[in-house]
């Protein structure tokens, strides 16, 4: 047998398994120490001298590092034996133990991956808690976890006020700032808070994704708010390690770039030594608290073990940066202090670690053993909760006639006594309703207090509701929608207004990865409730081009557990809100009304003076059901179904087919998008010969896929069918906007084809 060649340098190193290495350094480190070199601290004395960290103190905060970093090493070891399936670690992160001892538990926090450390303090604080065997739960995917009922690793606890963030980089600080802000806010509007009024909220990160241009949007704005004498206590923790999985932070940067800057008050910690940085650390936390100015807290740290279990460091970072980083951690310094100062002995410190690891393991083979999700059903159960009976009588509860008299001037001023008017004036006078009904509700964007919106749609509001309940934002569409999901958090009913669906895209993972996913990766334990109004899609006659005409309604139709409604009519704009408030206040829900722009001020629907398009008010009391469409004719020749500016196309090319003796048809204006009724589509496409989908959405991006599918799937394919729909384009500027988006006569003339079929 031929002799296999020696491994190369690189090889050997790829085979070294470096949470080996650091396990066995500590061991060794703590093996070879020469004991005790300094007075022995009582524990109410400073561990070391000139310490702001007493004895005690410390022997807790090293305890929480152990824990957190016996719950790496048992999830490397665990995870080739599928008993763990998340390993990403916090080892040579566990200073951040001492943000969570210096702070409250009843402080929100959104913490980053790297949170093991801060974790386990945090637990100290409400006895009877343990923290390995719910991180073991949450590693094992359990749905016994207490913090995600098994959807995910995530660090998170109800109790603990910990909002669970899933493998965040830098989407989580425009809420953590939301929140800030609230809190604050709550105060002025002598709302009740669900944490104390001098709480702050805690946002932890890396240095890496300190670059993020949404973490850096909430740095901004944090400022702006500030600048302006605004109270926002927020403290943001940069925890430096100095690398993001493989691309190195330039040394200094953070520094360079936050310790100057203005409204963003700077301080610096060592999270590599617990004497030594602890001050610091608990003067940014006792700071923020003091001032409620926006505090960055500047934490240097360690990576070991790579950025997750299946990283191979060597293959991008130099052996000796490798040792270098090994030499600093944070473990060994905390026990050379513990040694040093004779707080403990080699043996009795070795004894605590193995401990501390047994603990773990038993904790993790016990979480092996318990259930896991086991059907889609279970998955989902959180997601997208929907008590249709409660919601009903919510959108129907009309108890707050004075307050309704009072907003719209006297009884004879209330919209329902009013004529039939346009859809922008029935928002207009829906939402009055509504910030009447809802003293806890908030209407804010950009532009839309003194104003009243681009589309005047919100005028007369903030002159009714003053400035602590509308007002304007600053430009930037993360913030807005951070600032929603931080009234929410402190229990307010948010109504932040995107000014344009183009917009959206800006933002979009505000909705899609933190807004929504919240009730799913908490287990419901946390909702953001909300109403985020959106004007959006075309015909606007040429004006603005794309981003005044965008159709990329697929955007919204992507998110999990987002409704979205667009309402073609006033009368049906109003019962939407109704509805949608009503659902975020029962369910928490998230939702978006698609406002048409061009149907906004749109009276007509034949013929010029016709007043075909304007709609009475509802009245309180009146609901519309989540998912009810509106259906024009009873028709069976043909049937169309379309929404937003698609309705009164279809309306138009009905009466032309039926003036003509050409067919009887039926419009089922779908209303909602999101989720899409595909029983309702399936029911009225069974009694109808033929279907024209008409979608002005995009060919391959609109709703019409999810029309035809339900068509299809509830067993209508052989019948004639057909959609018009916008082309797979931007829509231009001017005249040319017509020639990619679906058209009255492209309606009609599809229409007629059908028939002949």
């Amino acid at each position: 047998m031929a002799a296999q060649p020696a491994p190369t340098p690189s090889a050997r190193a790829r085979q070294v398994n470096r949470a080996e290495v650091v396990d066995l350094n500590f061991q060794d480190f703590v093996r070879t120490h020469p004991g005790r070199s300094q007075p022995t601290p009582r524990s109410d004395q400073p561990v070391l001298a000139g310490s702001v960290l007493d004895a005690r103190g410390f022997l807790e905060l090293f305890e929480s590092q152990l824990i957190s970093r016996h719950l790496d090493l048992m999830a490397r070891v665990l995870r080739v034996q599928n008993k763990v399936f998340y390993t990403i670690g916090s080892s040579g992160h566990e200073g951040n133990a001492m943000v969570a001892r210096a702070a409250r538990h009843t402080d929100p926090a959104f913490l980053h991956y790297r949170s093991g450390g801060f974790m386990a303090e945090r637990f100290r604080k409400l006895p009877g808690m343990d923290p390995v065997l719910d991180s073991a739960l949450s590693f094992a995917a359990s749905k016994e976890d207490p913090a995600s009922g098994g959807r995910h690793k995530v660090w998170g606890s109800k109790p603990l006020w910990v909002l669970p963030q899933t493998s965040t980089i830098g989407s989580h600080p425009p809420k953590a700032l939301g929140t800030a802000i609230a809190i604050e806010a709550a105060r002025r509007l002598n709302r009740p808070l669900p944490v104390p009024a001098d709480s702050i909220a805690i946002c932890t990160f890396g240095d890496a994704s300190a670059n993020h241009s949404t973490a850096q949007g909430a740095f901004n704005a944090a400022q702006w708010t500030a600048y302006q004498g605004i109270p926002a206590p927020v403290l943001f923790v940069c925890e430096d390690n100095g690398i993001g999985i493989s691309v190195k932070t330039p040394s200094g940067w953070i520094a360079a770039s936050f310790s100057g800057r203005r409204d963003l008050d700077y301080f610096y910690a060592d999270g590599l030594d617990l004497a030594a940085g602890y001050g610091q650390v608990l003067a940014a936390v006792e700071h923020c608290r003091r001032t409620r100015r926006p505090t960055f807290l500047h934490l240097g740290t360690a990576r070991l073990m790579g950025h997750a279990g299946t990283d191979f460091e060597v293959e991008y970072r130099p052996l000796h940066e490798l040792l270098a980083a090994e030499a600093h951690d944070p473990l060994l310094r905390s026990a050379d202090i513990a040694l040093s100062t004779g707080l403990s002995t080699p043996d009795a410190l070795l004894a605590q670690y193995e401990a501390i690891r047994a603990r773990c393991m038993a904790a993790a083979i016990e979480a092996d053993r318990r259930p896991k999700l086991a059907d889609a059903a279970e998955v989902m159960k959180p997601l997208a909760p929907y008590t249709p009976a409660a919601v009903a009588a919510e959108a129907a509860r009309a108890d707050y006639g004075d307050e309704r008299a009072r907003v719209f001037g006297g009884e004879k001023n209330l919209p329902e006594n009013l004529p039939p008017r346009h859809l922008a004036l029935q928002i207009n006078a829906a939402l009055f309703d509504l910030m009447a009904k809802y003293p806890e509700a908030l209407l804010f964007g950009e532009d839309v207090a003194q104003k009243g919106g681009v589309y005047t749609v919100t005028k007369g509001l903030y002159k009714a509701f003053k400035g602590s309940r509308v007002f304007n934002t600053l430009l930037d569409e993360q913030t807005i929608l951070g600032l929603a999901q931080g009234y929410a958090n402190m229990g307010m009913l948010p109504i932040p207004e995107i000014q344009y669906l183009a917009y959206f895209h800006n933002a979009c993972d505000q909705i899609r990865g933190e807004a929504c996913s919240l009730q799913f990766f908490s287990n419901d334990q946390y909702r953001n409730p909300m109403v985020v109004r959106m004007a959006g899609l075309g015909y606007q006659k040429g004006f603005g081009g794309h981003f005044h005409n965008d159709n990329g309604i697929a955007a919204l139709r992507d998110i999990p557990g987002l409704v979205v409604g667009c309402p073609s009519r006033g009368d049906d704009a109003a019962l939407m809100l109704r509805t949608l408030t009503a659902l975020a206040k029962v369910d928490g829900r998230v939702s978006i009304l698609l406002e048409p722009i061009a149907l906004y001020m749109t009276k007509d629907l034949h013929e010029a003076g016709d007043g075909g398009w304007l709609a009475g008010y509802p009245k309180p009391g009146e609901v519309m059901p989540l998912g009810e469409g509106r259906v024009y004719g009873d028709g069976t020749d043909l049937l169309f179904v379309t929404f937003g500016n698609g309705v009164p196309m279809a309306l138009r090319a009905a009466k032309s087919l039926a003036s003509r003796g050409l067919a009887q048809c039926r419009v089922l204006d779908l209303r909602w998008l999101v989720p899409l009724n595909a029983d309702l589509v399936a029911r009225h496409a069974g009694a109808c010969a033929r279907i024209l989908v008409v979608d002005e959405g995009r060919r391959s991006a609109g709703v019409g896929e999810g029309i035809l599918t339900a068509i299809v799937e509830g067993g209508h394919a052989v019948k004639p069918l057909a959609r018009v729909v916008g082309e797979d384009s931007y829509t231009p500027l001017a005249g040319a906007a017509s020639l990619v988006l679906p058209s009255d006569a492209a309606v009609l003339a599809a229409a007629q084809a059908l028939l002949r079929r």
